[in-house]
């Protein structure tokens, strides 16, 4: 797969490595979905499985419950932990019970800091967002900080 469109990258990190998902180009509802049993369905391990998801655009009067019926798919597909970026997210993580929650941010710059040092060894970290969320952002930050000194998170 291309850069944004389901490239899997392995990204160092103190102690280990992460599998990062590298979904950041396109979102709609199928593909939210369809992105998120992909998660699900790569074996954990040890870790986590991480949802970082901004917000999809273009959905009109119904953007706020097609991003509160999120939470859904992530309890039905066992996701550990949601970060989630933009205003339309917003109504994803009201919707989420507080041991899913990792961090809510209104946009991708803010949110990539915490997503960074959340990360830990064996963790899977899906990042998903419509393009005009920037959530390559995050991509840009996890890659950065794994090459510098090869550790990312805490």
């Amino acid at each position: 797969p291309l850069k944004g469109r389901g490239i899997h990258l392995t990204v160092p990190v103190r102690g280990g490595s992460v599998l990062l998902i590298d979904d950041s180009y396109n979102a709609s509802p199928p593909s939210m979905h369809a992105a998120l049993a992909t998660l699900a369905a790569i074996p954990a391990g040890a870790g986590r499985r991480i949802a970082v998801l901004g917000d999809m655009l273009e959905l009109g009067t119904r953007g706020p419950a097609l991003h509160r019926a999120l939470a859904a798919d992530i309890a039905q597909f066992g996701i550990d932990l949601v970060f989630a970026a933009g205003p339309n997210m917003a109504h994803l993580w009201d919707a989420l019970p507080a041991e899913r929650r990792g961090y809510h941010a209104d946009n991708s710059a803010d949110l990539a800091p915490h997503v960074v040092a959340a990360a830990r060894p064996g963790d899977t970290l899906l990042v998903k967002g419509s393009f005009g969320s920037r959530m390559g952002m995050v991509i840009d930050a996890l890659l950065a900080h794994g090459g510098r000194n090869g550790a990312v998170g805490g």
